[in-house]
């Protein structure tokens, strides 16, 4: 169903949405009212007034259903119809009982951000060689950014161009790509991924598993410390993960970043992204065969390779737009005996807004990136399982914190372990919940970053009582352990569990739950397509919030801290944090 505006403050029960004609409930004037809310702000769509604490099919998608309304124009951070969806997520915490976990007595955790959008009509990356250019065609051979917060046009000229393998200086592993390479000025282009990728058997990293130097947030980062002009990624679908359908979706359009204390001062100037054709052809125009290159970069002793007389320019031409501020939505319920103690549950409410129409498209392409998947499943898992909890008798609080720009590189999960609303050491574990497929009920349940912690035996006792079991992430060379908002909480020593609905179907197997799962990756995974539908089999959603809703609560009302495993890369950070007041 379509819903239309609607302000809150002549917000009727309708019979449309299953509800009774009437005058302004309680509640809802309660939202209009309250300073913990947000009373100057509107609500766009009604509240779910009929849901209760039962976990079900109905409230889950009616949650769902709303959040992802076109209404909301893709949740895009710091525009009016996104933030409207979290002002929305607000009242419902409200409405449920949560008490304010924000700033000022509020649900609302100010998120302060700038807006970067690239000028693609003279922004440009231009390969030379003699008397000739080459400039790719943005969006389709590559996709350049800047993360600079302080200049609207920079560009350079005449830089080396050089190939550093993956662009990786992992001393615990013993490798070093940039060993003995001057790439002040120049420009690197590195595979994605890391060297464990390319040896699956182990014997180089962690084998398949992706570790955090696979991640390109870490290659911008690593070039920039070397001194490099520009940096560019190879995209390859398997060790991406994505398609190059979703590195041009993600990275067109306006940028989101935290305004930064230097303003971006210490990152390269060009960032960006590199089309497997175009790759191989600039491979070709340096005469360098890319397969072998790219097989020597998997080994130890690799060397980084000049390209010779090629060389690039580049140009970014950007508006910025600083002073936008989102938020984080937070909540909390308050334990008896405890209330020192929290258990958090975690979210991201944002996409990725609304594509730009080009001159030639289609009149009747959608342009709403709706994230039904990605995430208003999680954030509706979160508003359920608050509601669930509301009716419980709570040893600790529990803490429900929907966080905004994942999308931009999971800054809002960043800026609130940076700044958090209560000591993250008073944390005593924490779930997140982050693109729940309506794949219906499996017998398995996935855990990524398998092997972590303590958390993951309770989660295998709570499973094995519905006759299911726990495994490992199938696809560990994905990375997907760092590509959502519990690693800025495990970073800070927070034990963090980050699990799904597994593959193997009560119905079809192995077989019909990878081919489902393997068709939202393809097919609507940040592509306007991720949408709800009434015809979304929620069963199996149920029982993975009932799951995660039993922990919680097992987590809340049981005395022993969950801890992360002997060996585990954030146990020390932990220990640490525990010592502190």
């Amino acid at each position: 169903m379509r819903f239309g505006l609607y302000l809150v403050s002549t917000l009727l029960i309708s019979a449309a949405c299953g509800q009774a004609d009437g005058p302004v409930s309680e509640v809802e004037s309660a939202v209009t009212q309250s300073p913990a809310a947000y009373s100057e702000a509107d609500i766009l769509l009604p509240l779910p007034l009929d849901t209760s604490a039962a976990i079900t099919q109905a409230d889950l998608a009616t949650r769902i259903e709303t959040l992802s309304s076109d209404v909301f124009e893709g949740r895009a951070p710091g525009t009016e119809a996104g933030e409207a969806s979290a002002k929305w997520i607000a009242a419902d915490m409200q409405r449920i009982g949560l008490k304010p976990g924000g700033d000022n007595d509020s649900y609302m955790q100010e998120v302060a951000m700038v807006e970067l959008t690239l000028d693609e009509t003279v922004s440009h990356f231009t390969l030379h060689k003699e008397d000739t250019a080459k400039a790719l065609r943005l969006g389709e051979e590559a996709v350049i950014w800047s993360k600079r917060q302080t200049e609207a046009v920079m560009d350079f000229a005449d830089s080396e161009i050089v190939f550093v393998g993956y662009g990786v200086v992992a001393p615990e592993y013993g490798w070093n790509d940039y060993a003995g390479l001057d790439v002040e000025g120049k420009t690197v282009v590195m595979l994605v991924n890391d060297p464990g990728y390319a040896n699956p058997d182990g014997a180089l990293f962690k084998g398949r598993a992706m570790t955090y130097y696979g991640r390109w947030t870490y290659k911008y980062e690593e070039a920039a410390r070397q001194g490099a002009k520009a940096a560019f990624v190879i995209h390859e679908t398997a060790p991406a993960s994505y398609g190059w359908d979703v590195v041009s979706n993600s990275w067109s359009g306006a940028q989101a970043d935290l305004i930064r204390a230097n303003q971006g001062e210490d990152r390269i100037l060009m960032e960006g992204w590199l089309s497997h054709d175009a790759a191989k052809s600039l491979f070709q125009e340096a005469g360098l065969d890319y397969d072998m290159q790219k097989a020597a970069a998997g080994q130890p002793g690799f060397t980084p390779v000049d390209m010779g007389e090629l060389t690039a320019s580049g140009k970014i031409a950007q508006s910025l737009q600083s002073g936008k501020i989102s938020q984080n939505v937070i909540g909390v319920l308050e334990g008896q005996t405890k209330p020192d103690e929290y258990m958090l549950y975690v979210g991201h409410w944002d996409h990725l807004g609304k594509k730009e129409p080009s001159d030639d498209r289609d009149a009747t392409e959608d342009l709403i990136y709706n994230g039904a998947v990605d995430n208003a499943t999680g954030i509706a898992a979160i508003l359920e399982i608050a509601e669930a909890m509301q009716a419980e008798t709570l040893d600790r609080s529990v803490l429900f914190v929907a966080v905004t720009l994942e999308e931009s590189g999971l800054l809002g999960s960043a800026y609130y372990a940076e700044t958090p609303t209560i000591p993250l050491n008073k944390i005593v574990a924490g779930l997140n919940i982050d693109a729940m497929l309506p794949i219906g009920k499996t017998r398995d349940m996935i855990v990524v970053g398998y092997g972590a912690s303590e958390l993951e035996d309770r989660l295998a006792v709570i499973a094995e009582a519905d006759d299911r079991v726990i495994l490992p992430d199938p696809t560990p060379e994905a990375g997907y352990f760092y590509r959502s908002d519990h690693i800025s909480f495990a970073k800070k020593g927070v034990p963090m569990l980050y699990a799904d609905a597994g593959i193997d179907k009560l119905d079809g197997g192995v077989e019909a739950g990878t081919a489902f799962s393997d068709s939202y990756r393809v097919e609507r995974y940040h592509q306007p397509a991720d949408e709800y539908s009434a015809d979304w089999d929620l069963s199996g959603m149920v029982q993975e919030v009932q799951t995660f809703f039993t922990l919680g609560l097992n987590i809340a009302n049981t005395e022993k801290w969950p801890e992360w495993y002997e060996g585990n890369e954030f146990k020390a950070i932990r220990d640490a944090s525990l010592t502190e007041e």
